[in-house]
Parts: C-alpha cells; sequence; structure tokens
C-alpha cells in the first residue's frame, strides 16, 4: 500500500510530491496536463505586493522554507531552476518615490525593500525618478522544473499520464483505491481543473486567466527583473518573458487580441525601443476570493485532501502549503484558520 496518490503535477502537486519523497513517504502521481498555468507561469518570487506596498501574506516564513525546499530539490533532479534576481520597480513620479520610502520605513516590509533609490541606467528604459529595488527575490523556470520533475518521477515508476476517474476513487476504512492502487490517502493539486472534482467543487475557486510574452527586444540591457505594471524578465540571448494580465471573466487558456493589445500597451509603457512578440501564452490561476490557499481535508472523508488556490504565488506558496497540509495529516498539526478549507464549510452545508 502506498502512503499517498497525488493526482496533478503542477507547482502544488510537485510541492507535495517533493515534501512527501523527503519525509521517505511512497507517492504515485497522475497528471493529464489539461491546466497549464504552473508551465507558462511568471515564476517570480517577490515578497511584497508593489501595487499597494504591502507584505505578502507570512513572506518571511514562505521564503525561509522556499530556499531550503527548493536546494533539496535541485540535488534531487540535478538542475538548476532557481534563479536569484533582483527586482526594481520602476517610478514614474516624485509621489511613488515618497510611497516607497514611506513603505521601506514599516517595520514589515523594511527587510524586504532598499531605503535608497537606484539611478541605474539600462539602455532601452527611460526612468528619470529611478527605481526602488526589492531584496530577497528571484525566479523559477517553472517550465524546466515540471519537465525535470515529471521526468525524474518517470523513470522511477511514479507517475502515471492519464485522466483521473473520480467514480473509481473507492473509500475504504483504512485506505482510498483507485484501479490497481491503494494509499493511505490521496491529495488533490488539480488547479483550475478542480472544478471536475466532486468531492471539492463545492470550493469558491475562482480562477483569473493571465496572458504573457516572449519578446526579442536587441536593443534593450537589462540584466534585473523591472515591474511596474507589468514585469520584464530578462532570459538570455535578447529574451525576455514579460506578463501578466489579469481577467476575471474569460476562463480558457487560449491567448485573445485583448491580452496582446494590453500588454503590448504596458511594455511600451515602460520600455523604449523596438521588440517582437516571440510566442503569446494564457492559463488560468487557481485563484480564491479571499486571496488564501485552499488546504485541507474532505468535511466527509478524512483520507481525501485538498492542495489548491495558490494563485499568482504558486512558486513562493507552494513548498509552505505542502508541507503545511502534509503535518496536518501525518502529525496533526493544525492548519492555519485562514487556509484551512473548513473556513467554506456553511457554504457545503
Amino acid at each position: 500500500m502506498l502512503d499517498y496518490i497525488i493526482v496533478g503535477c503542477g507547482l502544488a502537486g510537485i510541492s507535495f510530491s517533493e515534501v512527501a519523497l523527503s519525509n521517505k513517504k511512497s507517492i504515485l502521481v497522475f497528471e493529464n496536463e489539461s491546466q497549464n498555468s504552473s508551465k507558462i507561469a511568471g515564476g517570480l518570487y517577490n515578497p511584497v505586493i508593489l501595487k499597494r506596498f504591502s507584505e505578502v501574506w507570512k513572506a518571511k516564513e514562505q521564503l525561509v522554507f522556499m530556499n531550503d525546499f527548493y536546494c533539496n530539490l535541485k540535488s534531487r533532479i540535478d538542475v538548476t531552476f532557481d534563479f536569484k534576481m533582483p527586482i526594481l520597480r520602476k517610478f514614474y513620479s516624485i509621489e511613488e518615490q515618497n510611497n516607497w520610502f514611506s513603505a521601506s520605513d514599516k517595520v514589515a516590509l523594511s527587510p524586504f525593500l532598499s531605503p535608497h533609490l537606484l539611478f541605474k541606467k539600462f539602455s532601452g528604459i527611460d526612468s528619470p525618478f529611478g527605481y526602488g529595488e526589492v531584496l530577497h527575490t528571484g525566479y523559477v523556470d517553472t517550465a524546466l522544473l515540471l519537465k525535470e520533475y515529471s521526468k525524474y518521477l518517470k523513470v522511477n515508476l511514479l507517475l502515471r499520464c492519464e485522466n483521473f476517474d473520480y467514480n473509481l476513487l473507492a473509500v475504504e476504512e483504512d485506505c482510498v483505491s483507485y484501479k490497481d492502487v491503494k494509499a493511505k490517502h490521496i491529495i488533490f493539486a488539480e488547479g483550475f481543473g478542480m472544478h471536475s472534482n466532486p468531492f471539492f467543487n463545492y470550493l469558491p475557486l475562482d480562477g483569473t486567466k493571465g496572458e504573457l510574452f516572449i519578446i526579442k527586444a536587441p536593443l534593450l540591457d537589462l540584466d534585473v527583473i523591472v515591474n511596474t505594471s507589468v514585469f520584464i524578465l530578462p532570459l538570455g540571448n535578447d529574451l525576455f518573458k514579460v506578463g501578466a494580465t489579469y481577467n476575471w471573466k474569460d476562463k480558457s487558456d487560449l491567448p485573445t487580441d485583448e491580452g496582446k493589445l494590453e500588454l503590448i500597451e504596458r511594455i511600451r509603457e515602460i520600455i523604449s525601443c523596438d521588440f517582437e512578440i516571440i510566442e503569446h501564452f494564457a492559463g488560468v490561476r487557481p485563484t480564491v476570493r479571499d486571496r488564501r490557499p485552499l488546504i485541507g481535508s474532505h468535511p466527509s472523508y478524512d483520507r481525501i485532501h485538498i492542495l489548491n488556490g495558490l494563485g499568482t504565488r504558486g512558486v513562493m506558496l507552494g513548498p509552505a502549503m505542502a508541507k503545511a497540509l502534509y503535518d496536518s495529516i501525518e502529525n496533526n498539526i493544525p492548519l492555519d484558520k485562514e487556509i484551512d478549507i473548513k473556513r467554506f464549510d456553511k457554504k457545503s452545508k
């Protein structure tokens, strides 16, 4: 009998798989590649919400755990996917500079916001008001991570690439069974695909569509991430990842002309040189109304669990949320009430 069946191999599924494996637990992962939000994600980790100059929920704890987690994961798959890189917030006015200074004086934000303005010149960007530097930032190449981790699981016979049929899942007294597999627990980490899951589709997962570009800009000389209304992330060879849009109505993963025009307009607000669109991506982020993840056990079946709702910050949230769910199952450590799906119990009755 296995310890865990895990459904989904995006950031949430990988995070729980790695936590389980690092604790010597046996797993089997099911993945049908129907969701692509993790694969096309920007992958930035940033402890500050730059739009409002406020701290990301429990950012310090997430960053500490994330760094150790990705370091250990790198040793397992022997691939570098975590890149430390400064994030600079471009200023458009004296008022924005003053807001930055005010934010950097706050106790919660002072470890993450440099109090010194940066006036570095980047070819292809005009910034007379300079930049503010966010500390402890970088990005994860999510496409590379998912590809290499899936490869590792396949080689070790821990991955089945097939649709998961909920009708074939049986809950027994001491385990769950699915086809030829028995396990002590099952974890659903399906992202926006949760809406097809009869065990958890009562939960308020909204989903927010995001669109991104890969652009080529030979005259843009940038070795940091610049973030304003969108981010510009250097990939090397004159290529840059740019994103992202936010659409709360469209739940498809198809690129749109509307998203394309919005991204083009925002890019032109930041850079002053020409660029060429190489690729255009879209995906639906698993977001929740109260901006907190969906973690916990089914109200009627204590062997069926969910790890979802990582939203726009899956790179930071995933490892810590996977550990929290694992500890709640294996060590009876209560989940934080802000992330526990019990907060929606009344809506499910």
